[in-house]
């Protein structure tokens, strides 16, 4: 009886998005893991820790030569990967940001960039102090705004780069919309979409036009906080033999024990994200009704701007919630320092909740000036709900708004 109430009440969170990917808890568990690859049958693909492989003679290899350029553990992981997202090819690197680059060298000095504006900080601070140093012509637009999106495409740009939802402001940018207009300009410009804040549950960025996804899979994709890695998956064959030869010629690789942490990782994505939607929906109902807060952004809520674009587009939301507190930045920092459940840390997506302050944590690499444009405001507060029980975490929230807010007697 209480599953059955459990799953009516997760078809009521769903009710209105894209109806859930065909059997993506079975390829999550199975694709890439079959034990005959192994003459032991292993269940659970072994981590394969040799750096190098014996050959049957000069040249003459079993598949695998030296492990930047190819490994069995992390094999397993890629395969699942390019499962889930609906994609011919996928490959793991060390981190979000060395995917970026691994994408970015895709390019050579004069070629142009245009990218979100509102984006991980990380990814301005890569495309702003080194991308544009090295002679790339980076623009930054809000593609949430197609006009300007289709003004800044000019002859010399080869890469768009969209965020959805965006990191911090969760404005959600039509990645179908974005696509048809970049590729009618110019269908060799390469759409890449920065698919973190959403995983390969919710959103599949290559079925609605984009040539590339990518992750920080130091996120949901593996979900325990514990591993630092990027994914890029692909369909193009062209974009699969440029991006494998630079995978390996610029060697930002992952190690083989993290490729088996977040294939591990990848088993219950399906049901840690169901349940970061349940309680990211119900703080964020919470926070939107609580006079002590000015306002919340969470693209599961009726009152976000793109809320049916996000429907249209998503099979649910993760459990990211951005919102303003009434008040100035030390409302902001009591708030965060009252905290007792929600860590303050950087990063998200993990089992555990989160809690930052853009400004002075994740954002502080991006210009001031173009924090306020964004609205990155010192009191803006950024959550990374995570799968603790509802009822604890909504109480912690409430708490922490009593002594940043105390009421009066």
């Amino acid at each position: 009886m209480a599953s059955a109430h459990k799953h009516s009440e997760q078809n009521d969170l769903s009710a209105g998005f894209r109806t859930a990917f065909k059997s993506f808890a079975t390829e999550a568990i199975h694709v890439g893991q079959e034990p005959e690859q192994w003459t032991s049958m292993a269940v659970v693909p072994p981590i394969s820790l040799s750096t190098t492989f014996k050959q049957y003679g000069p040249g003459k290899h079993a598949g695998f030569e030296y492990s930047r350029s190819g490994n069995p553990t992390r094999n397993c992981l890629e395969k699942a990967v390019a499962a889930l997202d609906g994609a011919k090819h996928c490959f793991a690197l060390a981190s979000g940001l060395a995917a970026t680059m691994t994408i970015t060298h895709m390019l050579k000095a004069g070629d142009g960039i245009v990218c979100m504006d509102d984006v991980y900080g990380g990814t301005n601070r890569y495309f702003q102090r080194i991308a544009a140093e090295v002679g790339l012509d980076v623009t930054f637009v809000d593609c949430t705004k197609l006009e300007q999106l289709e003004a800044a495409l000019k002859p010399n740009t080869k890469l768009v780069w969209i965020e959805t939802p965006t990191n911090p402001t969760m404005k959600v940018v039509d990645i179908k919309a974005c696509s048809d207009i970049v590729h009618k300009r110019n269908k060799d410009i390469v759409v890449v979409v920065d698919n973190t804040f959403m995983s390969a549950y919710f959103q599949r960025p290559l079925a609605l036009g984009a040539d590339i996804c990518m992750y920080s899979a130091t996120k949901y994709m593996n979900g325990h906080s514990d591993v630092v890695m990027g994914l890029v998956s692909v369909n193009r064959e062209d974009l699969y033999e440029r991006l494998k030869f630079l995978q390996n010629a610029l060697g930002a690789v992952p190690s083989p024990f993290d490729c088996f942490l977040c294939n591990r990782g990848l088993k219950t994505l399906h049901l840690r994200m169901e349940q970061h939607f349940k309680n990211a929906m119900a703080a964020a109902k919470f926070l939107e009704a609580d006079p002590r807060v000015d306002r919340v952004i969470f693209p599961g809520l009726p009152s976000h701007p793109q809320h049916e674009l996000m429907k249209r587009q998503c099979t649910g939301c993760p459990g990211m919630i951005t919102f303003y507190i009434k008040g100035k930045l030390e409302h902001a920092s009591t708030f965060l320092s009252s905290l007792k459940l929600f860590a303050i840390a950087e990063s998200l997506g993990g089992y555990e909740s989160l809690a930052e302050h853009p400004a002075m944590m994740t954002h502080a690499s991006v210009p001031e000036k173009d924090r306020i444009v964004l609205g990155i405001s010192d009191t803006l507060i950024r959550l990374s709900v995570g799968l603790e029980d509802e009822a604890d975490i909504i109480e912690d929230l409430e708490q922490a708004l009593n002594v940043a807010h105390p009421k009066k007697k």
